[in-house]
């Protein structure tokens, strides 16, 4: 799904208006960051790849939390999904759903964790059934 985009080209320039004010322009451009809509000056280094946000994104928490939960099914520390589900207030769906996104390639993983995944792939789409065969899990998000 592509948003609307919007560029503002042209050189930085300040105009001064009769009444002592003063109009200031500055080209700028709307990116999309993290699936928020973000407003960057042109030719700075926001408009590079560079990260805008400093915190982990919603699909970032919740693949860090489907391989915590496999860990600690893999050690012992849970017997179950449903007893973690219990520790964590919630249900056996829910961790069953993050649990899954341990199963995704690795190359979707680095682009989870480098925010470079299409627009409009959400949490839901990767954590329900994904497909058990990487090139099927590409093929999916190639859509």
């Amino acid at each position: 799904m592509k948003g609307p985009t919007l560029e503002v080209s042209g050189p930085v320039a300040e105009v001064v208006a009769s009444d002592g004010g003063m109009i200031l322009n500055i080209p700028i451009a709307l990116r999309r960051r993290s699936g928020r809509r973000v407003v960057v000056p042109q030719g700075s280094e926001f408009e590079s790849k560079g990260r805008t946000r400093t915190g982990a994104t919603p699909l970032q928490l919740a693949l860090a939390r489907g391989h915590r939960w496999l860990r600690m099914l893999e050690a012992g520390d849970a017997s179950s999904m449903s007893e973690i589900a219990r520790r964590e207030g919630t249900d056996h769906s829910y961790v069953a759903r993050h649990i899954n996104l341990t199963l995704l390639a690795p190359d979707i993983v680095a682009a989870i964790l480098d925010e470079e995944l299409p627009d409009g792939v959400r949490l839901h789409a990767l954590s329900i059934n994904p497909p058990a065969l990487w090139g099927e899990q590409r093929l999916l998000l190639s859509r």
